[in-house]
């Protein structure tokens, strides 16, 4: 088979990069350096200018030929898809900002046109991908990462020295990642910026089924600098992207539904979003910057967030029944057992304490000192949603439809 492009990313620094200084001079500053050479062997070839070309025609500072040149790149080359050309026209970027002449931020624009819409998972269509896991490592990453919303790259390098001291005790364990682990590598403005999250109950179960087989099984006993998940087979190195991708890609086969992990990100912030969290504590959630933050996070801080992050569980959580569903199948049988009793036979069922409504269901149960506890659970508009959170009610769970399930 003939390969589509002369150079591959792991030749291009040997074969191309090394023949010129500037070039290479550019690589030593950047922490990742063969996708960015090999993006900007990309554009040299296709414009037919070596570096050193390229880097003169900066030469005058006043002049815009660089940048005329980079939107001629953006505009002629369609046979190159969208994700090609941005990385490219980063890597030309900082190829002329590490050599201290940047372009006009306005060079190079690209125009995306989103072709499918943002994959929205049901908690049905997440049981079906949890189920298609065969192994304690593959489920603990589902749960992990819906309920973390941390990235592909920080996913690959979270060790388990970033969740809280005695997490296995906590009903909802931190994790901390440090700058240099999430997007920014704390470079620049993503300096300080750290991603306090946390795992549901059900995501602690996972992790700790995943430990002790790791312990078990494998003959691992994970120390604090180890990396948290690893290939499940010798030597057991470290997950990386392209293992991450073929996970999921097998898990989306098995389950028959489509999703790739930054789709946690997305099921995780809806979540957060409809319990109305303070939007910089989301932020902070999903790893990204807060303006005006300086300090680090403190202990006090982390616990309110994590209080806040509770009310968003019942949203996260989908690997069991919760009350909730299991007192929708009772209101769905009782209602279709209902449909065909006599008013006699109705009457005789609600002496016997059973309710049934369309709009209402509740739950009535007996405290150990003998008295009744009531819940009360509604269906409400999403207009209706706020005088309701107002009035004490919480969120439970989210329907197709658009409308709520509350309760109280």
């Amino acid at each position: 088979m003939k390969k589509k492009y002369e150079l591959s990313k792991k030749e291009v620094i040997e074969k191309w990069a090394k023949n010129y200084p500037k070039v290479m001079t550019w690589l030593a500053k950047l922490q990742r350096k063969e996708n960015p050479a090999w993006f900007f062997w990309i554009y040299c070839k296709q414009m037919g200018k070596n570096p050193d070309e390229v880097l003169a025609l900066k030469s005058d500072p006043k002049s815009h030929e660089a940048e005329y040149l980079l939107d001629t790149f953006v505009a002629e080359q369609n046979d190159l898809s969208n994700s090609i050309k941005v990385g490219i026209v980063i890597a030309v970027k900082s190829f002329y900002k590490h050599n201290y002449c940047d372009l006009a931020k306005a060079s190079g624009a690209i125009t995306f046109i989103k072709q499918k819409p943002y994959r929205k998972h049901t908690k049905e269509e997440l049981m079906k991908i949890y189920r298609a896991a065969h192994t304690p490592r593959d489920r603990a990453l589902i749960t992990f990462v819906f309920s973390t919303a941390i990235a592909k790259e920080g996913l690959v390098k979270a060790q388990w020295m970033h969740l809280e001291p005695d997490w296995e005790k906590q009903e909802l364990p931190h994790i901390a990642l440090p700058d240099v682990l999430i997007k920014g590598h704390g470079r620049g403005k993503y300096k300080g910026v750290e991603q306090h999250t946390f795992l549901t109950t059900e995501a602690k179960r996972d992790l700790i089924e995943y430990k002790d087989w790791l312990e078990r099984v494998k003959g691992i006993k994970p120390t604090l600098e180890d990396p948290i998940f690893i290939q499940v087979h010798p030597p057991y190195r470290v997950l990386n992207d392209n293992t991450l991708s073929k996970i999921a890609a097998v898990l989306s086969r098995r389950s028959g539904v489509p999703f790739g992990w930054h789709d946690a990100r997305r099921y995780v912030e809806t979540a957060l979003e409809e319990t109305k969290i303070n939007p910089n504590w989301a932020r902070k959630i999903r790893g990204r910057k807060v303006r005006g933050e300086e300090a680090p996070y403190s202990r006090p801080l982390i616990d309110q967030l994590r209080n806040a992050y509770r009310e968003a569980v019942p949203l996260l959580e989908f690997t069991q029944p919760t009350q909730l569903m299991e007192l929708q199948k009772r209101q769905q049988a009782i209602e279709e057992l209902v449909s065909g009793l006599t008013p006699e036979q109705k009457e005789k069922m609600q002496r016997l304490g059973i309710k049934w409504s369309k709009k209402a269901v509740k739950l009535k149960s007996t405290e150990t000192n003998g008295g009744d506890c009531e819940e009360n659970f509604e269906q409400v508009a999403e207009s209706q949603l706020l005088s309701y959170l107002k009035a004490g009610w919480q969120i439970v769970h989210r329907l197709n439809n658009g409308e709520v399930i509350v309760k109280h």
